[in-house]
């Protein structure tokens, strides 16, 4: 893909339909992969439950990392999630709904291979929103003292991992995997199976944790002797006439994929669950024995320090080489505003929680000629109406027809006008979801910027109505 692809955001050209075996619950899943709006993000949705309840793709909502990672939130449980969210961030896709009627992802083969290739079949599509990254600006650090894990996220210009592991085996021994970049993940990391040692297999299957293993999805490390008896009993339970172990120690002489597969495994396991951060990065992760918990862990020490920055940094940057999201006339194919009432000239971000937009300013704006003429200074009405200009865009996006909706706004709360707008000025014109939107209902709060200086505030509620009959 090319780089300046990258810089916008992207989902799926159509729907993606899979089903299969979920590795823990033994049961048959049904999977449907849809396309979504610009800043949707990835969720999941239970269709099987009343209600069909949605969590996204988030570390915040994850509840367990035993075996897997598992997110719940608002009564939806859904647990596997790595090998699909790995499968996402390696092939761009930021915005997706993923269907599913039961409570875990297929394992398929036990790696991403099969929905990349199913992504790669339906394609993407380019969406009018630009794809913001985030860089680390100085090292995070993760260190597990009971696991001897370590884990840190070094500044970098892109995505790249480094993954040790070391399990004291004589088997599998001490390997490394690079991923230099995110391009490298479709045919380098995807294919990699995941795999465990036999003791644990025998474990897990006492405890009756493991209903959907197969040995075409693991790779099972044969670390100790094995008598003739287990391997029958071993067999019995995967429905094989026999099963046999490899020289180098790999349950029925499965063939690796790569010398190193395991390792390559472990550094997709870690794409999966930092893809659950919320935001793309730019940083060379290095990552000694990962595991699950550790990265979900270290997935949330990186979110907080996003976040952080993000506050503390929380001026937006306009460079007018950049295109904008929007244009003017994508501006007016989604609000109703004409001149000389259309008072935003471009949008430049928009999340699925955030939207800016720019405002120039000129003398010959119609306004000037009878407000304080000799002196002209911006109604502050007028700010807030471009404010809620580019509140609308942020409101409308989540609809599917925006075209057949309008945004009314129904109070200004908090509102501060703490600077002059000249003749001249670029307003740069931020609006953020202060919750989410029920029933048509937006809460927003407002800021205009001038250079690097607050100018106007203000907390807007507006409603959503549809107003147009769609074609």
């Amino acid at each position: 893909m090319e780089n300046q692809q990258l810089q916008y955001q992207h989902t799926l050209k159509g729907e993606i339909s899979l089903s299969g075996i979920g590795l823990h619950t033994g049961a048959h899943v049904n999977m449907t992969l849809k396309p979504a709006l610009p800043g949707h993000g990835i969720k999941f949705q239970r269709v099987d439950l009343p209600g069909q309840p949605i969590v996204k793709a988030d570390v915040d909502y994850v509840v367990e990392t035993t075996r897997s990672t598992t997110l719940e939130h608002n009564g939806a449980r859904v647990s596997t999630v790595e090998h699909i969210m790995a499968a996402l961030a390696g092939t761009g896709v930021d915005n997706v709904l993923v269907e599913l009627d039961g409570g875990e992802i297929p394992i398929m083969d036990g790696s991403s291979q099969a929905f990349i290739e199913a992504i790669e079949k339906t394609g993407l599509q380019n969406q009018d929103a630009k794809k913001v990254y985030y860089t680390i600006d100085t090292n995070i650090s993760y260190y597990d003292e009971k696991k001897k894990v370590e884990m840190v996220a070094m500044p970098a210009v892109d995505y790249r991992i480094t993954c040790l592991i070391d399990f004291n085996s004589p088997v599998l021994g001490t390997q490394h995997a690079k991923m230099k970049g995110i391009e490298e993940f479709r045919t380098e990391i995807a294919p990699c199976r995941t795999f465990c040692f036999l003791h644990e297999l025998e474990y897990q299957l006492s405890l009756n944790l493991i209903k959907g293993g197969d040995i075409n999805n693991a790779i099972v490390v044969v670390d100790k002797p094995v008598t003739e008896e287990e391997l029958a009993r071993l067999a019995k339970v995967f429905n094989r006439d026999q099963i046999s172990v490899q020289k180098e120690g790999i349950l029925n002489n499965i063939e690796l994929r790569f010398p190193n597969e395991p390792a390559r495994h472990k550094l997709l396991d870690v794409v999966g669950d930092l893809a659950l951060i919320g935001y793309p990065i730019n940083t060379h992760i290095i990552a000694n024995r990962p595991g699950h918990a550790s990265n979900v862990e270290f997935a949330r020490k990186i979110k907080a320090y996003i976040k952080k920055n993000k506050h503390n940094k929380d001026l937006p940057v306009y460079d007018p080489n950049q295109p904008p999201v929007f244009d003017t006339a994508r501006i007016e194919r989604t609000l109703p505003h004409r001149y000389p009432m259309l008072l935003v000239d471009k949008i430049i971000e928009l999340e699925e929680e955030k939207v800016v937009g720019i405002k120039n300013v000129t003398f010959n704006e119609n306004f000037f000629q009878g407000h304080f003429p000799g002196n002209p200074v911006m109604p502050g009405v007028l700010q807030l109406e471009a404010l809620a200009q580019v509140g609308g865009i942020l409101a409308l996006n989540r609809v599917p027809d925006p075209e057949n909706y309008d945004t009314y706004f129904l109070k200004i709360d908090n509102c501060k006008f703490k600077q002059k707008v000249l003749p001249g000025d670029t307003m740069i014109l931020k609006m953020e979801l202060l919750s989410p939107i029920r029933r048509g209902i937006v809460e927003m709060r407002g800021t205009v910027f001038i250079g690097n200086k607050v100018a106007t505030e203000a907390d807007m509620i507006a409603q959503i109505i549809k107003t147009r009959e769609g074609k």
